[in-house]
């Protein structure tokens, strides 16, 4: 067994030394270089936990972004047998029309108060009489405003947010947790998403999809070690996004249960069912290290979409002048505190071959992300279904300022464009997105913490 895990990992951190039995030592299976990519766990664990973590959980607490509106009322487009979460947990409370700052509610992508006199000019021939009396930098964005139709760049199924069913929803009274939502219509969604929309065919099972032993584990990874690059990429982001929540719902477990009160907090044993090296038989740690690849995917994206939040007209808007330039300051110095991550995923090694292959493969990758996104709404927990869909909505975003053709052409890194746009539903969902994974890098410190408290 022990040579099992030094084939696994010939390179253990120190932190793994202390570990007594062969369940705490698969932890260090968590370390060392991640796959297709430069960097290594150790690199991210420190940036993430100790330069980055508090400042974002910082911003993401501003009225800006605790603000999403959702329609959770969609039919599921490709089911009609679900069955609603009835507990207490499962329930999301939507905020009343006063909660909500004006300015958020008074356009979706539009950044400013001068901006968002905009639609005052809308009805005029789309900018043929604009007000004169809005800034120069404001006009030539109104102008791509109104011209903002990126359907073709997008990775996600939006929702219509001008649907009388879509709410304001206040993230921070509606925390991602542990519902108690759970069993076959929970299982069905990630099967679905797993066995038909992750580019493999129906013969490949994926590891522990049924209780398949080491030789089916096998048989997946050589299999997907056999896949492109992107193909490759696709399995581990939707495997780091899986992984991911589950990190969140063993940290924010119902730990107690009573008429007088409800106690959360780290259920270290559904951690340990999730991730363990032995209880999974080798899976759990290769979810964790494509936590880390999905980290470094997201990371990316923001750092490279960094010149369209530095744009002279760009405001978190909310209609408080001096929150807004405060936390404008503070998502900058995030942004390029960002910029500095000295081991940054290349996106340009993705869709590099044959111009017309290319094209095809990226345009299939993003069918398959829709598809996901789509999914979604199958969810039958509501508060489940809130966060799945703003965090594949945020991953969606990630994977658009990679990949977008009017970002790669017209906005170098040295200076703002105006070709690129993004929305403000967009904006919430990417750093709510990227603040749950960054949360789940930190809680695995926790974790391991209490599990050598344990031993």
């Amino acid at each position: 067994m022990a040579k099992y895990f030094q084939t696994l990992s010939p390179t253990c951190p120190t932190l793994c030394s202390a570990f007594k039995s062969f369940s705490d030592f698969s932890y260090c299976l968590v370390s060392g270089y991640l796959d297709d990519c430069t960097c290594d766990v150790e690199t991210i664990d420190k940036f993430n936990n100790y330069r980055l973590f508090p400042r974002l959980q910082k911003l993401l607490e501003s009225d800006y972004f605790r603000y999403y509106k959702v329609n959770l009322k969609k039919p599921c487009p490709f089911w009609n047998d679900i069955n609603q979460c009835g507990r207490r947990d499962c329930a999301v409370k939507p905020c009343h029309s006063d909660e909500v700052p004006d300015g958020i509610k008074s356009a979706s992508y539009k950044y400013s108060e001068e901006a968002n006199r905009i639609e005052e000019c809308e009805q005029a021939e789309r900018l043929g009489a604009v007000d004169e009396s809005l800034s120069e930098e404001t006009q030539k964005a109104v102008l791509q405003w109104t011209k903002h139709d990126d359907s073709s760049d997008s990775f996600c199924e939006i929702d219509d947010i001008q649907s009388p069913d879509a709410e304001y929803v206040d993230l921070l009274l509606n925390p991602e947790r542990y519902t108690g939502y759970k069993g076959p219509d929970a299982w069905r969604i990630w099967s679905v998403i797993y066995e038909e929309n992750c580019f493999k065919p129906q013969t490949i099972q994926r590891p522990l999809a049924s209780g398949q032993g080491k030789s089916k584990e096998n048989t997946f990874y050589n299999w997907l070690e056999g896949l492109c690059v992107e193909k490759r990429a696709f399995y581990r982001l939707i495997s780091g996004l899986h992984a991911s929540i589950n990190v969140h719902l063993s940290a924010r477990y119902l730990l107690q249960d009573t008429w007088l009160e409800k106690k959360w907090g780290h259920n270290v044993t559904e951690f340990q069912q999730r991730f363990d090296g032995i209880l999974t038989e080798g899976e759990g740690p290769r979810r964790l290290k494509n936590l880390y690849f999905l980290y470094l995917i997201e990371l990316r994206a923001l750092s490279k979409v960094l010149p369209f939040f530095e744009r002279p007209d760009f405001q978190l808007f909310t209609g408080n002048k001096v929150q807004d330039a405060e936390n404008k300051a503070l998502l900058l110095e995030i942004l390029h505190e960002i910029k500095s991550f000295p081991l940054h995923f290349d996106e340009n090694s993705f869709f590099a071959g044959d111009k017309n292959e290319a094209h095809k493969l990226k345009e299939d990758f993003r069918l398959h992300f829709r598809n996901i996104s789509r999914i979604m709404d199958c969810v039958g927990c509501f508060k489940c279904r809130l966060w799945g869909k703003l965090q594949t909505q945020g991953l969606g975003t990630a994977l658009k300022i990679l990949f977008s053709e009017k970002l790669i052409a017209n906005m170098p890194e040295s200076g703002p464009s105006y070709e690129f746009q993004l929305t403000r539903q967009e904006i919430v969902s990417l750093f709510n997105a990227f603040g749950r994974i960054s949360t789940s890098v930190r809680e695995l410190e926790n974790f391991r913490h209490l599990l050598q408290n344990v031993h």
